[in-house]
């Protein structure tokens, strides 16, 4: 006999069995799956999708743990090592415990520190040449989700040295080929708490020639293994652990608010099923606790508020582990639950996918004016990534809350919102309101006219959003030029 207390954990098993969505509102897109389709010889690419993969990386976390590197380098037989970084980073603790890990070793390495802070396609390729040209036989990323996604594209094209840059990229921009050559074993070491990055098969970048961010997602280029330790966390800035931290809460609502993957359009040759499937049983339970988590701690660990009782238990635990008294200094408690939200959320939207929130970020940092963030050392105008997708999230969903408003009001509640009481009618606005008292909370700039935008642009940021079919195609409703406009213009001003 199942108690009250326990009925929610059978709710994803009931999901799987049945393998029919949540009621919802309906659209003209949508429609529902039978056992009889999904196994039936004569399947086409017009038939809804019938089946959905799990696949993240492997992951270890720990105070300290970057120091087994080294060991892990040795143990995958690399011989001759590619290290890359930024040229800020290159300076700061994270990469000289990764290199002394390497020597302590005795791994062949060469060190690349010319990661562009949002990667293009220029700086992108630069990655990819220097890569040819020493033949590594394993790569190493240290840093945040620009550094892991340079990373993983110089080895993706330095494994299959004939390909070009659009060969892989998503559809319509590029070809979308699927990935069939093997990659070297690739281990990234997370310096920040916000993509993701290190479990997922997806390498964002600008692609100039449009002037928008697109991507590359396979399965194929997600890291071999993912390495979180916490103290590279400890001086990460105020405004990289915000834009990072709103980023996290973007990937989890996103994901658990995309379509299902069984109403998703299916292929012919199930090598082209795209890594972000739609919302599943499996990436529901990841998305939904790094909301809980993020609610908690987001806040402390961009301010790192003073919190003696957690200071206190961190501190005892730095002595148990031998690292010392490093945690004096900041809330890492906070942080360290933030580095796992954001592993957590990007094994749900790794798998699930991501829809407009995502979709609008791209032209928005790709189009960026002269607008520069405190805390980012970037030599050109930039939009951290976070930032360009949290300012259109409280209209974005607000939008979609009709197509699932249960998945909505679920989303709020995980992020503390009482939700007994609650219409459904009124799920949109109901998340709407929590994100914003998120984002005013942590001093999320006031809408795209504070990045330097008007709504002059607006046709252009549509132009740049409607190519990005990776994410789009995945919204619960779906948004064409009009829609899209009409959400651009309610986020010109956020609060």
């Amino acid at each position: 006999m199942t108690t009250a207390p326990h009925r929610h954990l059978l709710r994803p098993l009931r999901q799987f069995v049945s393998a029919r969505p949540a009621k919802r509102k309906a659209h003209k897109h949508e429609t529902g799956i039978t056992f009889a389709r999904a196994l039936s010889t004569s399947h086409n690419c017009q038939a809804k999708e019938y089946a959905f993969e799990m696949a993240c990386s492997n992951i270890r976390y720990g105070p300290g743990v970057t120091k087994e590197v080294g060991m892990d380098v040795k143990n995958m037989g690399g011989k001759n090592v590619c290290v890359m970084t930024d040229g800020n980073l290159s300076k700061l603790p994270p990469v000289k415990t990764t290199l002394e890990s390497l020597d302590k070793y005795g791994v062949n390495y060469k060190l690349y520190d010319k990661c562009r802070v949002e990667p293009s396609d220029q700086s992108l390729q630069d990655a990819i040449d220097f890569s040819k040209k020493h033949q590594f036989d394993l790569f190493v990323a240290v840093g945040g989700g620009s550094v892991m996604d340079t990373c993983k594209a110089a080895n993706l094209f330095s494994s299959k040295p004939d390909a070009v840059l659009l060969d892989f990229v998503n559809a319509p921009i590029g070809k979308g080929l699927p990935v069939k050559h093997p990659v070297k074993p690739l281990i990234a070491i997370a310096t920040t708490a916000g993509t993701g990055s290190e479990t997922t098969g997806t390498a964002v970048f600008d692609f100039k020639d449009m002037r928008a961010k697109t991507g590359i997602s396979n399965r194929s280029i997600r890291p071999t293994l993912g390495i979180l330790d916490p103290l590279h966390l400890v001086t990460m800035p105020e405004r990289v652990a915000a834009y990072s931290g709103v980023d996290v809460l973007c990937h989890a609502i996103e994901s658990y608010t995309v379509m299902p993957y069984n109403e998703r359009q299916g292929q012919e040759d199930p090598s082209y099923r795209p890594a972000y499937q739609g919302n599943n049983p499996i990436s529901d339970i990841w998305s939904l606790h790094a909301l809980e988590v993020t609610a908690k701690y987001i806040k402390r660990c961009v301010y790192n508020a003073d919190d003696t009782e957690a200071r206190s238990a961190m501190l005892l635990a730095s002595c148990a582990a031998g690292i010392g008294a490093v945690y004096n200094s900041d809330d890492l408690e906070a942080r360290a639950n933030m580095c796992l939200a954001s592993c957590v959320a990007g094994i749900g939207f790794g798998n699930a996918g991501v829809h407009l929130c995502h979709g609008m970020s791209y032209p928005i940092s790709g189009l960026v004016k002269s607008y520069k963030s405190e805390d980012y050392t970037s030599e050109h105008p930039l939009v951290p990534h976070g930032l360009s997708v949290v300012i259109t999230a409280p209209a974005v969903f607000e939008f979609t809350a009709p197509a699932c408003p249960e998945r909505h009001l679920r989303a709020a509640e995980a992020l503390g919102y009482d939700t007994r009481n609650a219409k459904k009618e009124d799920a949109g606005k109901i998340l709407q309101e929590v994100l914003l008292g998120i984002m005013d909370s942590i001093g999320v700039p006031d809408g795209l006219r504070s990045l330097g935008y008007s709504e002059a642009d607006i046709p252009d940021l549509v132009k740049g959003t409607l190519p990005q079919h990776r994410v789009t195609k995945l919204s619960p409703r779906p948004a064409g030029p009009d829609e899209l406009s009409e959400l651009l213009t309610k986020s010109m001003k956020t609060y």
